[in-house]
């Protein structure tokens, strides 16, 4: 297997510890064990006395349960627990994909989805959004890379950069496409949950073709990364015991603490949701506000959903140099468009409690760095 370097995550680990102020983090604001533990009477020593043996590959069943209630079609034993997101798109991929397969994969996009197909050796086409349209789905566009080898089709919405959800028309549209084909989708909806306005949430692409599988995680719209969990959903009870047996290979089994503490924090999901949410609400406004004070630099398409945003730098300069020199002198961490093959954009997270203060930093630094004022003269 050959694959590339992780860009997004080399870059993030750069500077992700060491930053003070982190601008483009991608997760929603996490709590303590202890924050989770107090969410239900005598979890503190139901955790304490929780078996820290190897755990079902396919995640506990009382786990599965939990994470079944955010579909409308699927039960328990029709869901494959991972450990975190980027195993489940390593899994699908490989579980599938051959040299002679091809696959198609909406960008820009979180790396993986575009480079873990490439690495089993199948022809990958983009499916490529574009700025100047509003981050637009172009149906015809992914028409017409259909070829009679295609088996995969990635989406994500809502999605990784721009926060935007796709138009539940054309999500239809792509879903009934992939359906005539015989495609199979990887939904990935790491986000979802976590729309703007709920009433715009669409249904898991699992609840509406049998050969999608949608991706699930703790680490985005909850705000626990630390848990290390997802999962997939599907109806496909063959394709889902194909990944369980090269996860066989991966990880084997969960975290069994992992797994305590996600059922734990599922069943109050809501309280999670609207917390983040509440976050998002209050920071959204000032970072557009930001933005329209300096429209000399930054331009947006805002989102709908999400914790992140990606905004066009104007100035002609080399984006990558202007987010190194921003978290070496300031401290602020801003993940440049680079990493997603968008060299004049930047993505901005909102969805810590925090985000108002550094923001201020940036906007500091910025009336103190006049040559990045002269570049929009």
């Amino acid at each position: 297997m050959h694959i590339t370097p992780f860009r997004i995550e080399e870059y993030m680990a750069q500077y992700e510890f060491a930053a003070k102020y982190l601008l483009s983090s991608s997760d929603a604001e996490s709590v303590t064990i202890a924050e989770l533990l107090a969410l239900e009477p005598g979890a503190h020593d139901a955790f304490l006395n929780h078996w820290c043996g190897y755990t079902e590959s396919s995640g506990a069943p009382w786990l599965r349960e939990a994470l079944s209630t955010i579909y409308t079609s699927i039960a328990g034993d029709q869901l494959l627990v991972v450990s975190a997101a980027e195993e489940a798109i390593f899994l699908f991929y490989h579980a599938l994909l051959s040299p002679n397969d091809h696959a198609i994969v909406e960008t820009p996009c979180y790396e993986s989805a575009l480079t873990v197909p490439k690495s089993t050796g199948a022809a990958v086409s983009e499916w490529r959004r574009k700025p100047e349209n509003g981050w637009a789905h172009d149906l015809a566009a992914l028409e017409s890379l259909i070829r009679p080898n295609t088996r995969a089709l990635y989406i994500n919405t809502p999605h990784n950069p721009t926060g935007l959800l796709m138009q539940p028309d054309i999500y239809r549209n792509v879903l009934e496409l992939a359906a005539r084909h015989g495609i199979y989708v990887f939904s990935d909806e790491v986000y979802r949950e976590l729309e703007h306005h709920p009433a715009d949430r669409l249904p898991a692409a699992c609840d509406l073709y049998d050969r999608a599988l949608s991706l699930g995680s703790v680490s985005k719209t909850y705000g626990l990364p630390g848990l290390r969990l997802a999962w997939l959903a599907s109806h496909d009870a063959s394709f889902l015991q194909k990944i369980l047996s090269l996860k066989h290979y991966t990880t084997i089994c969960s975290s069994a603490p992992s797994e305590f503490l996600t059922a734990l924090a599922f069943r109050h999901r809501q309280k999670f949701i609207e917390r983040n949410l509440a976050i998002v609400r209050h920071n959204l406004p000032l970072l557009s506000a930001f933005f329209s004070r300096h429209s000399d630099l930054f331009d947006w398409t805002p989102p709908t959903a999400s914790t992140i945003g990606f905004v066009r730098f104007k100035p002609q300069l080399d984006v990558l140099k202007f987010c190194e020199t921003l978290v070496r002198e300031a401290g602020v961490l801003l993940l440049p468009g680079t990493v997603y093959d968008e060299p004049q954009h930047i993505r901005f997270g909102y969805g810590r409690k925090n985000m108002p203060d550094s923001l201020a930093h940036l906007e500091s630094w910025l009336a103190n760095s006049t040559r990045y004022r002269s570049a929009t003269l």
